[in-house]
């Protein structure tokens, strides 16, 4: 059993006591820290856990520390836990500026805990669906779209959104990005509501990323387009799907490997055959799932599925999509 604590219990802190309340197997969960009194009463109440009264009682109890506070805190008490050789759980994005990930990563290394970073959709049913296909994206399209929530407009809708999708296809991609192109539009609060951006990568896949927090629908989908395949996931209805143009012959020798036939095409080189496969979707609850597998990768000694360096790549690309739009703007 591992000893673990919980730094902060807004909405989704209380999310992730629950979620760990169902790791009873893996996880001691010792109590949980808040600043706010008011919110540590009701918490201690409703959950019946200890609730400590600091930052360092807490850390002298556990093993672990999940922390799910405000973004500008995440230094600060990631750093206190890493010098205490406490391995963290993080939520993303890792931390409020570049220079605080850089140093996080340092300390990390310096004190040889594990780190991980709680980008979630990581464990979306959608996404691992497709674990085990072969994939080279060239094209990729995102749309991240959600209604207005005054919960978030603490931070650009790049930090906010996008940055579950840039930490996808980063993922998704193995190749260094070679120029980013954005814009973005502050409509109801003092950062951008509205984004986009254009991520060219050096083995020439492009990624074209939407994302907006002031919509009347909501929508999570990315679309992979490579040779001879097209997958689409949906991360909203937890769906994929994945078309491909395969060899008619091949198609013959194994027919369901490869989904339903929709139709033969005469190409250049010979005839293709178009299937269309749905891939199984295992229900999953995603904040347990990343919760559990943080606990396998301690007790393995292995690097956690997103580690604290995807956590920094994924920040050093959303902050290089929010300086291009902060110069566009100041050219207007």
């Amino acid at each position: 059993m591992i000893k673990i604590g919980v730094l902060g219990v807004g909405h989704l802190g209380k999310i992730h006591l629950k979620c760990i309340g169902l790791l009873k197997n893996i996880y001691d969960l010792v109590g949980f820290y808040d600043p706010d009194p008011v919110i540590c009463d009701k918490v201690k109440q409703e959950y019946q856990l200890h609730a400590f009264e600091s930052v360092e009682d807490l850390l002298e109890e556990v093993e672990v520390v999940d922390i799910v506070s405000p973004t500008v805190t995440h230094f600060d008490l990631a750093a206190q836990a890493i010098r205490r050789h406490k391995h963290v759980f993080i939520e993303k994005p890792l931390t409020h500026t570049i220079e605080e990930a850089q140093q996080l990563v340092a300390l990390k290394e310096e004190y040889r805990v594990e780190v991980q970073v709680g980008h979630v959709e990581r464990f979306n049913p959608a996404l691992l669906a497709i674990d085990d296909l072969q994939l080279n994206p060239m094209f990729i399209e995102g749309h991240r779209l959600a209604t207005f929530n005054p919960r978030g407009t603490d931070v650009s809708v790049i930090l906010d959104l996008m940055i579950h999708d840039l930490d996808i296809i980063l993922n998704l991609t193995s190749s260094e990005v070679s120029r980013v192109f954005a814009s973005g539009v502050a409509v109801v609060s003092d950062t951008p509501d509205i984004a986009n951006a254009r991520i060219e990568f050096e083995n020439g896949c492009v990624a074209n990323l939407t994302a907006s927090r002031i919509s009347i629908k909501q929508m999570r989908k990315i679309r992979l387009f490579q040779r001879d395949a097209y997958i689409g996931l949906d991360f909203l209805d937890k769906e994929a799907q994945i078309i491909r143009l395969i060899d008619s012959m091949q198609s013959k020798t194994d027919p369901t490997q490869f989904g339903t036939k929709f139709m033969d095409l005469e190409t250049s080189q010979g005839t293709k055959a178009l299937h269309i496969a749905m891939p199984q979707i295992e229900p999953v609850n995603a904040i347990k799932m990343e919760l559990e597998t943080f606990a396998k990768s301690i007790m393995e000694g292995r690097r956690p599925r997103v580690s604290i360096q995807d956590g920094y790549k994924a920040l050093s690309l959303a902050y290089q999509i929010i300086r291009e739009i902060e110069l566009k703007g100041q050219h207007l």
